[in-house]
């Protein structure tokens, strides 16, 4: 019996808007979590975030894009392709051992029937590294897109 992979945010759990299984355990993936943020999780993952340097390198390349007029939701969106943020954060995930045993231990509690539901801070109108994670994870496990 194989178990799910699902994502959201942390305001959605805040918020009690999230549309996740009634058992999935919720595991943050963020690289700094703040005292908040881990009270909304069952377990939080440094090893999961985006390495430090890529996070520094977007971040400062959106607000450069914020100077120059766009909006954060835009800044944001493109800064993540200015930086090549999938391509490195795929990267990572595969070269990284903590981040590579870690997603190799969410794979096999799905395979289990585990259900997983990764959280950080993004909202559903950003580009988020949980998505890609979502997707590796999906992959190491075997399943397809639900």
């Amino acid at each position: 019996m194989t178990g799910t992979v699902t994502d959201t945010y942390a305001a959605a759990l805040q918020h009690d808007i999230a549309d996740l299984p009634d058992d999935a355990r919720l595991v943050g993936v963020v690289r700094r979590p703040t005292g908040w943020f881990s009270a909304l999780v069952d377990e939080n993952v440094p090893a999961l975030g985006p390495p430090e340097s890529l996070l520094s390198e977007t971040k400062q390349r959106q607000e450069d894009l914020q100077l120059q007029g766009l909006c954060d939701e835009e800044a944001h969106n493109a800064a993540w392709t200015e930086t090549d943020f999938e391509a490195r954060y795929r990267e990572h995930l595969a070269t990284d051992d903590a981040a590579r045993d870690a997603v190799d231990s969410l794979a096999e509690e799905v395979k289990d029937g585990g259900s997983v539901a990764l959280v950080c801070f993004e909202g559903e109108s950003k580009r988020c590294h949980r998505r890609i994670l979502d997707d590796v994870i999906r992959d190491r496990a075997g399943i397809g897109d639900e």
